[in-house]
């Protein structure tokens, strides 16, 4: 390696470990105005986001960065990178292209406008008051419109966002997977609407203390091999996770008194992705690939641990006592029925709440929207109606306020427009992943049914976790599975299930 080619790679490496440090004092303040911060600080907060985010901008759109990355990517020269530096060089490119088409003006207002969105749109939605956050949206459907004009749209304008999420993805591809999911989802649900073996729900509609709730999400977590000195559980309105560093991922979950499942569901999901962040292998700590390679795969882990674990009949032959204590008296049922009742399928209002079968509903429903957005030209006005109306088609339900409606989910207010596929991605690739833990790590489920899960944690982390962002999607689930994607695995897999539970 030449001494040019030693100091570009030593000034990179240097600018990478600055915009990580940003990233990780910017996921702090946004954890804050999440979890509590006081809401009169809520303009302030925001204005100081947008300053720390436009300074990291310009640190990761820098003319110099530029000069570096091209010595970098000189024939001959990347080949004498290690692997981490050419996959580190590889992602920053395509980082810096996308990015260095906005102006940093621009970049810092769509901050400062978002911080405040969220923060509007967590009192729109307690209110169910749309119009007080209509002007919000707009403005960011109107942001998102100018960066795809400057970031150049793809086959489709939608297609330029979906990228950001789920690299190389793209309409003309979800349209199909969607499109196969619907029509054998859609048959798969009626028949389990007209089956006479319905589970009964009914014991589950008590009032259930918060305290006691807390608890049990946090003895779960536990013995999924959440680090709790590398981690920590909090309440907001909306679960998330976010993932400072391996040293440092912070979860939350939302309570609610009138139904015990939310919080340890929504708990065990959010359990899922700190997993993965907590798992990065250390020597891409300090880098921009330290994080998940996509939010399909992010998806994944997360939908993995909430739905074919926490949801399964072995893991409750497991912990349904443990829970059963933490509730004196109140849940005084079989395993069965309560398994049973946990996997109803039933068209519901709320995404976060759905069943495995019809959230892929859902989530079809905010991409059908989201492609009008940005490809017909929809408007924030015209949503409600156009969310009530789907509603209706998809899965028969009219949402009676817009809390329960357009305003239920958190990431419009944040710009995050492209996400949503995501999670029925996610679906996907942990039932695929599934079946190839089924056949390499022996006795799976009787490891589920006595509650050892750590060795399920050691076989992902070697699979997925350590690799952060050092491998791509379909790379990962190429070298895991031995195929690309595949949504038939999703369909068995909800095919099987549902049989049982329902006796079709």
């Amino acid at each position: 390696m030449t001494t040019s080619v030693e100091q570009a790679l030593s000034s990179f490496r240097e600018r990478i470990a600055q915009i990580k440090s940003y990233e990780e004092a910017l996921g702090v303040l946004y954890w804050d105005l999440r979890t509590g911060a006081p809401r009169k600080g809520m303009e302030a907060r925001s204005e100081a986001i947008g300053m720390l985010s436009g300074q990291m901008f310009k640190l990761s759109t820098a003319p110099e960065l530029g000069e570096w990355l091209t010595e970098l990517e000189q024939e001959g020269n990347l080949g004498d990178l290690s692997e981490i530096d050419r996959r580190l060089v590889k992602e920053t490119r395509k980082d810096y292209d996308r990015s260095v088409k906005i102006p940093p003006k621009l970049y810092q207002e769509y901050v400062v406008l978002t911080s405040q969105a969220e923060s509007m749109w967590e009192e729109a939605k307690a209110k169910s008051d749309y119009p007080s956050f209509e002007p919000y949206l707009d403005k960011i459907i109107t942001y998102n419109n100018q960066f795809i004009d400057l970031w150049g749209p793809g086959a489709t304008r939608y297609d330029t966002l979906l990228d950001a999420y789920e690299p190389g993805m793209t309409t003309a591809e979800l349209d199909q997977v969607f499109g196969g999911l619907r029509e054998k989802l859609v048959p798969l649900a009626a028949a389990i609407a007209s089956s006479p073996h319905q589970p009964e729900r009914g014991f589950l509609k008590q009032t259930f203390a918060k305290e006691a709730q807390k608890k049990f999400s946090l003895f779960i977590l536990e013995q999924m091999g959440f680090d709790f000195t590398g981690g920590r559980l909090d309440e907001s309105v909306h679960p998330f996770a976010t993932g400072l560093n391996p040293g440092d991922v912070r979860i939350t979950t939302r309570y609610l008194t009138d139904d015990v499942t939310s919080a340890l569901f929504g708990t065990i999901h959010e359990g899922g992705h700190a997993l993965y962040e907590q798992n990065i292998m250390k020597e891409l700590i300090g880098t921009t690939l330290c994080t998940g390679t996509s939010m399909g795969i992010h998806e994944s882990q997360s939908r993995f641990w909430e739905n074919v674990i926490g949801r399964s009949k072995p893991f409750w032959g497991r912990y349904f006592g443990d829970l059963q204590r933490h509730f004196p008296g109140q849940l005084d049922v079989g395993v069965e029925d309560f398994y049973r009742a946990t996997n109803v399928v039933k068209p519901s209002l709320i995404r976060i709440e759905a069943d495995e079968l019809t959230y892929n509903l859902h989530i079809i429903i905010r991409y059908e929207m989201e492609k009008l957005i940005f490809n017909e030209g929809v408007k924030a006005s015209e949503l409600p109606a156009l969310w009530n109306e789907k509603y209706r088609e998809y899965l028969g339900v009219v949402p009676q306020n817009d809390g329960e409606g357009v305003l239920q989910d958190v990431h419009w207010s944040g710009g995050a427009f492209g996400y949503f596929p995501s999670y029925s991605l996610g679906n996907m690739y942990a039932a695929q992943i599934t079946v190839t833990m089924e056949q390499e790590i022996p006795g799976f489920w009787g490891l589920v049914e006595r509650g050892e899960l750590l060795p399920i944690k050691a076989w992902l982390t070697d699979k997925v976790y350590q690799y952060g962002k050092l491998r791509t999607p379909s790379e990962l689930i190429n070298a895991i599975t031995g195929k690309p994607l595949d949504p038939d695995y999703l369909v068995a897999y909800l095919e099987k299930k549902y049989s049982d539970i329902y006796k079709l």
